[in-house]
């Protein structure tokens, strides 16, 4: 195997961030193909925690080749802020970093939009991170996005401005703003962007493509989770990017015959943050214990998550979507810190999420037999091997695995990358 994508098979928050870290130190390229600085990739490198929002999280390792694909949607402020702070911990100090020219950018009046939206009394609180990813990718679809090639044509990017303004300089009035989109004002920072962003574009399909065509190992990482895709998620509310693995093949221009797995993520509990169904949520004390437990809150946003027990239902739903070859199991180290669990086996009225969805479920659950312990956190943290892990933590990950029907790869039980057991190799 030469190829590999790594998605989040839940509600997003899955710890990709330090499992794509884990796995690049094996790539050379590590390539993402969706989303927006909407996502948060927490690293924990040698006890220091780096947050990455836009750039891949191979950046960790030196000459290693990291892309942002044309189905991103970026920043240049934001990016630039985080290339700067990549930089103080001795990152990115070479010519590491490539960028589609058919990424779309986000500008000031998209962030300005999406507060405006979410804060509307009539809007239909999706709970967006008001970073303005939505409204970039709305313009993207309503053909009037603007692109990073478009930075390099300042004759372009005047004409694709104005038919921004003309869009949405009434929607501003509308909402009683007197915001207004200031072309003169963009086309002279878009100059300075041009600046540094210039040198790193590159056409991303080609790029991978001269990678694996030199026997190079590529890994392919997403953003959010695959119950928060645009078409397969928990509509409307969802992100505004294909999340599921599929997503690699449009966000990146490449045919899916070169993928060779795909690894989907899941921690050993369940978490959401912002609007929408959420089956297995725990109110009160067993939630906030979870929350406690885990950090659990927005790594963009700061935002306390919700909680619950493991959605085995959705997390086969999320396998069949993304075609899973192989499972990976975080914060395991979390839920070995609880007395006692259960799990989510099914819903009442044999509710199938895939055809019924996801509102009217009611979850069932089974208690984990044998769970918990004096000395498991401890125990399940230093664990190194399968066979170090107590009897009933081992249990339920077959138990996982034989409902999901999907082969677990890799066990995440800390922060650390040393806190980690592979079970199958990545490439």
């Amino acid at each position: 195997m030469s190829t590999l994508a790594v998605v989040g098979a839940q509600w997003g928050d899955e710890g990709k961030g330090k499992v794509v870290d884990v796995l690049a130190a094996e790539a050379d390229l590590v390539a993402r193909f969706a989303g927006g600085n909407n996502a948060g990739h927490t690293l924990v490198v040698d006890g220091v925690k780096i947050v990455t929002h836009l750039v891949p999280s191979g950046c960790t390792y030196p000459g290693t080749r990291c892309l942002l694909g044309a189905g991103m949607v970026i920043d240049p402020e934001v990016f630039a802020e985080e290339i700067a702070q990549l930089r103080t911990h001795g990152l990115l100090e070479q010519d590491e970093l490539r960028v589609s020219l058919d990424a779309h950018v986000i500008f000031e009046f998209h962030r300005e939009l999406d507060a405006l939206r979410e804060d509307a009394s009539t809007a239909q609180k999706i709970g967006t991170t008001r970073r303005g990813i939505g409204p970039a990718y709305e313009a993207k679809v309503a053909r009037r996005g603007i692109r990073i090639r478009d930075l390099l044509n300042p004759a372009r990017l005047r004409e694709r401005l104005e038919h921004n303004k003309r869009a949405l300089d009434p929607e501003f009035a509308r909402f009683g703003s007197d915001r207004s989109v200031n072309i003169d004002a963009l086309c002279e920072a878009a100059a300075k962007w041009v600046d540094w962003i210039g040198p790193m574009t590159c056409d991303a399909g080609a790029e991978v493509l001269d990678f694996v065509g030199a026997g190079k190992r590529v890994l392919f990482e997403g953003a959010q989770g695959a119950l928060l895709d645009v078409d397969h998620g928990t509509y409307p509310y969802v992100t505004s990017s294909s999340t599921i693995a599929g997503g690699v093949c449009t966000g990146l221009g490449i045919g899916p015959t070169l993928i060779d797995g795909v690894w989907g993520i899941t921690k050993a509990y369940t978490t959401r943050v912002g609007a929408g169904p959420f089956p297995t949520k725990l109110d009160g004390e067993q939630g906030d214990r979870i929350r406690a437990a885990g950090g659990e809150y927005g790594a963009t946003t700061g935002r306390p998550r919700d909680c619950g027990w493991l959605d085995l239902p959705a997390l086969r739903l999320a396998a069949r979507r993304n075609g899973l070859t192989g499972l990976v199991v975080t914060k395991l180290d979390v839920l070995a810190q609880l007395p006692a669990i259960e799990i989510c086996t099914r819903y009442q009225d044999d509710l199938d999420p895939g055809r019924d969805g996801f509102d009217d479920a009611v979850p069932v659950y089974e208690p984990v037999a044998g769970w918990g312990g004096a000395g498991w956190a401890e125990q399940v943290s230093a664990a190194r091997s399968l066979e170090q892990l107590p009897k009933a933590v081992r249990a339920y990950l077959d138990l996982v695995s034989d409902y999901v029907e999907v082969p677990i790869t890799l066990v995440s039980i800390g922060p650390d990358r040393e806190q980690t057991i592979r079970l199958t190799p990545a490439f």
